[in-house]
């Protein structure tokens, strides 16, 4: 059976066609797939879970659960735009989340799964700011606060960090390899899948005399695209395909 990996979606009510294209996938490939694990960014942001109740959110659970029901395991690994994503998001969309980074077991091996912004470990402001919105106390006080608050102060940091992104060096903005290489040394498998970057590829290199392979998932910006794994091997697949 197929196992399916995707991210960075960022679905958002201004994007209508990738969501159209995000639920025509659920009811096609990944109905048809054993796993689907989605990396991160599925939306543009989440400000918590009580935001369930807004008419574009509902249909993707609803979505996402029809998906699970048809007997498809689907997987959330929260990334830096939807990381307060929490149980009651997973309950309504029957889909299990999980830690960054993880090790699962697939057919042909073990596989290291991460959203991957924890490895740009050169963007050193970023990795700051990213402790600090991840620890417990702030996602508690930041939860605490009003929906429409906290939607505009999210709505602000996003524009900072926008404007911040295109005067940052490209470079900074990438995995860096020696947080990879000890991302494989440490779980001591030889495959890697993440998304973040934005740069789809598929990179080799040589851990602890272990052929290893780090495959980059594409955006959905312009389309589709979803990493398949079956019996045949490892491939990006176009979405919806040609």
């Amino acid at each position: 059976m197929a196992q399916l990996f995707i991210s960075d979606l960022h679905l958002s009510p201004g994007r209508p066609e990738i969501l159209r294209l995000f639920l025509d996938f659920l009811l096609g490939p990944a109905r048809q797939a054993e796993a689907l694990y989605i990396l991160g960014d599925l939306f543009e942001y989440w400000p918590g879970d009580d935001d369930l109740a807004d008419p574009f959110n509902h249909g993707i659970a609803k979505a996402l659960a029809a998906c699970a029901s048809g007997g498809t395991r689907v997987s959330f690994v929260r990334g830096n735009r939807d990381f307060l994503v929490g149980k009651e998001f997973a309950a309504a969309c029957s889909l299990q989340l999980l830690d960054d980074p993880i090790q699962v077991d697939l057919p042909d091996g073990g596989v290291i799964l991460s959203h991957g912004d924890a490895l740009c470990t050169d963007d050193a402001a970023y990795q700051e700011f990213r402790a600090r919105v991840r620890s417990a106390d702030w996602s508690a006080a930041f939860l605490a606060r009003p929906l429409s608050e906290r939607k505009r102060e999210i709505e602000t940091l996003r524009a900072r960090s926008e404007a911040e992104k295109r005067v940052k060096p490209l470079a900074i903005m990438d995995v860096n390899e020696l947080a990879v290489a000890d991302l494989f040394h440490r779980y001591g498998c030889s495959r890697l899948i993440h998304g973040h970057t934005h740069r789809p590829a598929r990179h080799e290199l040589t851990v602890d005399d272990r052929h290893c392979e780090r495959w980059v998932l594409a955006d959905w910006y312009d389309s589709g695209s979803y990493l398949l794994v079956d019996p045949n091997g490892i491939r990006a697949v176009a979405w919806p395909s040609a």
